[in-house]
């Protein structure tokens, strides 16, 4: 049944999906540390597409928290479909003030590398804004059709799934938490590779020389991080 669904993307399912044609939960705990007007998660509240937890209560479906110790993969698609997803909405800056303790769900969760395409955090790798990480986690357990809809709430979604296509289109293609983070770190090496390969070509402007070397840096700190989260990552 999971994998039937999973591949679920004929042009007549799409248009099925509506807010109310939504048959799993999707819900988050709200640490209020966003501005109202900027939040998708209150967005999409108004929407009706979610709910939003009290403190303390707890979620029986796949919870997307900083704090999880197993990637999203396409075997959680059994879990969703059951049971829902649910996301905590706080800000990257303050993490270490949320409760993430009373936040109570037995399928924890993070998700693998991809880049934000909101606003606020253009172009950042995993500062995902609440839609984009239910969005991303749709896609990867099988439903597209779905996260489309979220996204579509938004005047930016698209550029989400246009930054992160070749990412979201593997990682859908992974059958455990332990391809997921193959595909990842292959990913990765290949992009870094290609900077490096691209640094070492001639006749660059003089006038650019400072910039590119402080572009090489950051994007080394970047990979580094990455890597070194990559060693935390239990699957």
């Amino acid at each position: 049944m999971s994998s039937a669904r999973s591949r679920k993307s004929d042009k007549d399912n799409k248009a099925e999906v509506n807010e109310q044609s939504i048959n799993f939960p999707v819900a988050m705990w709200d640490m209020e540390h966003c501005d109202p007007k900027k939040c998708s998660g209150r967005k999409l509240a108004r929407h009706g597409l979610i709910r939003i937890l009290r403190l303390g209560a707890r979620f029986p479906g796949l919870c997307l928290t900083p704090m999880g110790d197993k990637c999203v993969s396409p075997t959680d698609c059994d879990i969703v479909q059951e049971y829902g997803c649910a996301v905590v909405d706080c800000s990257w800056a303050r993490l270490d003030d949320t409760p993430f303790n009373r936040m109570k769900t037995s399928h924890p969760r993070i998700l693998p590398f991809l880049v934000a395409a909101n606003p606020i955090n253009y172009g950042k790798p995993y500062q995902l804004s609440c839609v984009e990480a239910i969005a991303a986690t749709l896609i990867i357990t099988g439903f597209p059709n779905e996260a489309e809809l979220y996204l579509g709430k938004f005047s930016w979604g698209h550029s989400f799934l246009e930054l992160n296509s070749e990412l979201l289109e593997k990682y859908a293609l992974c059958t455990t938490s332990e391809e997921i983070i193959t595909a990842q770190e292959t990913y990765l090496k290949k992009a870094w590779q290609e900077k490096l390969d691209r640094l070492t070509l001639p006749d660059f402007p003089e006038n650019n020389t400072e910039s590119e070397e402080e572009e090489e840096e950051k994007d080394t700190d970047t990979v580094l991080k990455v890597t070194e989260d990559l060693g935390d990552i239990k699957v």
